[in-house]
């Protein structure tokens, strides 16, 4: 499914999650979406196995849970799978510290599995050519602190997959290799 700058909207059964997407590019420009935005209550500056910054995912709480504002940098055209994780590590090269899907209700993996899906579960980015890969999401029903919140003991954070998530195999979405990793933390400030 290529997005482009449509809007999708997409939803799990179960109100577990219902995510926005919107994808658009900007080829050389370095400001940031949310430059107008107040500060985020919480962000993940994404990097890859090598050091270099791939993006940040700004999280706002609103009345319906938490929104997810993304850019990603740097990634060549296609798709990819992006999820929150359970643990805020992002060890390199394979971030694999960050652990499994951040899943507090304990559901099966995909929004088209009809056990899923994972509180971490999000729609594929979809980067075109000679775009940076931007994303609006929300986390209905979700909280960033207190019990079965992002900003548990352990932390959380946000990867970006080598390859599309296929929405319904657990526990993964078969989606590759994770190539970015950011753990979230509170707070507005980081590189970008």
């Amino acid at each position: 499914m290529t997005i482009g700058s449509q809007h999708k909207r997409f939803l799990v059964p179960g109100g577990v999650l219902a995510a926005a997407l919107l994808l658009a590019g900007c080829a050389g420009t370095s400001k940031s979406p949310t430059a107008t935005l107040p500060p985020p209550d919480a962000f993940a500056q994404l990097y890859d196995a090598s050091g270099a910054n791939r993006g940040r995912a700004d999280i706002y709480r609103d009345a319906s849970g938490l929104r997810v504002e993304l850019i990603a940098r740097g990634f060549g055209p296609g798709t990819y799978g992006m999820h929150v994780h359970a643990i805020g590590q992002c060890t390199p090269p394979e971030f694999t510290s960050a652990g499994p899907h951040w899943n507090p209700s304990g559901a099966q993996h995909g929004r088209e599995n009809p056990m899923g899906a994972h509180h971490g579960d999000l729609p594929n980015l979809v980067v075109e050519p000679d775009e940076i890969g931007r994303a609006t999401l929300r986390l209905v029903g979700s909280r960033l602190n207190g019990d079965g919140g992002l900003l548990d003991a352990d932390g959380a954070a946000f990867v970006i997959h080598a390859g599309p998530d296929d929405y319904k195999t657990d526990p993964s979405g078969n989606s590759g290799g994770r190539v970015a990793c950011g753990v979230i933390v509170a707070g507005g400030t980081g590189d970008d």
